[in-house]
């Protein structure tokens, strides 16, 4: 039920060593710095950049960033390490990619779209607007202009004694799953269509071949696959005197 292979397919996923002994999908979050490092410290060659950085585009440390070939990073994106973009990407104007980061083949990171500690499975894509934090987005994978992944409940704060913020919980059924992450946004699972202005409640996991509906504010916890999320409201249109 939260095992990696119950949200993604990741056969032919050339980083699914990510996912390697994982019991819940969210455990793999904390292993994507030190999975980004370790591979690019294993690419051969004076340089890790095999695709096109546009002029205007920056690259913080490109010793700390892999770029696949064909992928094309536009002006006015920022990428800083440690950081993996895969091939045939397409990363927009004014992307910002804030550092450990796993990016598969054929994915697009759209105009003003952030991204922090996640992983984005072959042909994910968060094209306009988006923030992904703390975040999984499976194959086929598709945010709405507008979708944010919150990762930090507001309720939050830090421990004045320790300077740190308590791991967020799930409960399922009858079930609580601490987490043990501070920060955890969302599991997208594969094809999961989500509409624009969504917004995920921090610690929400989403089944594979999901709709959801535009506007929407999703409670955390456990959306199973092939569903449709819907918002029912009423909309009145009178005559205007």
């Amino acid at each position: 039920m939260l095992k990696p292979s119950d949200f993604f397919d990741l056969e032919g996923f050339e980083f699914r060593a990510l996912f390697d002994g994982v019991e819940y999908v969210w455990a793999a979050l904390n292993r994507v710095g030190p999975f980004a490092l370790e591979y690019i410290m294993s690419v051969d060659g004076d340089s890790t950049i095999f695709g096109t950085v546009m002029d205007g585009a920056w690259v913080d440390d490109a010793a700390a960033v892999v770029i696949g070939e064909g992928t094309v990073v536009e002006p006015g994106a920022f990428i800083q390490g440690p950081a993996i973009i895969g091939r045939n990407c397409q990363i927009r104007n004014g992307a910002y990619i804030r550092g450990d980061v796993v990016i598969g083949n054929n994915c697009i990171v759209g105009h003003s779209t952030e991204l922090k500690n996640c992983i984005m499975i072959d042909t994910a894509q968060a094209p306009h607007f988006a923030y992904v934090g703390d975040s999984i987005l499976g194959r086929g994978a598709n945010l709405g202009a507008g979708t944010k992944l919150s990762n930090v409940p507001v309720s939050s704060c830090k421990c004045p004694e320790t300077g740190k913020r308590p791991s967020i919980k799930i409960k399922i059924g009858d079930k609580e799953y601490d987490t043990g992450l501070p920060k955890f946004g969302a599991v997208i699972g594969d094809n999961c269509q989500i509409g624009c202005n969504v917004v995920t409640n921090p610690g929400t996991l989403i089944g594979k071949n999901t709709l959801v509906y535009p506007n929407l504010s999703l409670k955390k916890g456990l959306y199973p696959g092939n569903q449709v999320i819907k918002l029912r409201q009423d909309v009145d249109a009178v005559e205007r005197r």
